[in-house]
């Protein structure tokens, strides 16, 4: 019952600097993306680092805020990290959201980085 497993380690940290870079300089963002990476954001696919970052630096907010609720990591037999987010973001001056995110992590060259991004927002629609 003492340390977590390594790769709940990784995801931990991965995910700290992750929302982190997000809340005060997107475009900071492109250093944990590689050209192979995959976005999905609310359905929409971005592939490669300068697609993604074009897209989440263009996201129509000033300021914006997260706030993690909950947060999974899975080793893969691959060796890499699966990891899930659920948390509620604030943009601008518009109302508290939920979110999830998933992330698949990758060490190249004893660096990690996000091979694979999906990100929506906990919507819902009972109409």
């Amino acid at each position: 019952m003492g340390d977590k497993p390594i790769w709940e380690q990784i995801g931990s940290s991965f995910v700290q600097h992750y929302y982190q870079l997000f809340d005060t300089d997107r475009a900071q963002l492109g250093a944990i993306y590689i050209d192979a990476s995959c976005l999905t954001w609310e359905g929409q696919q971005f592939q490669g680092k300068a697609a993604i970052v074009e897209k989440l630096s263009s996201l129509p907010f000033q300021k914006i805020q997260h706030s993690i609720t909950a947060q999974d990591h899975q080793p893969t037999p691959d060796s890499c990290i699966l990891s899930m987010v659920v948390g509620q973001l604030k943009a601008d001056e518009d109302p508290i959201m939920g979110f999830h995110q998933i992330f698949l992590l990758k060490s190249i060259n004893d660096v990690w980085v996000c091979t694979n991004d999906v990100f929506r927002l906990a919507l819902h629609n009972f109409g």
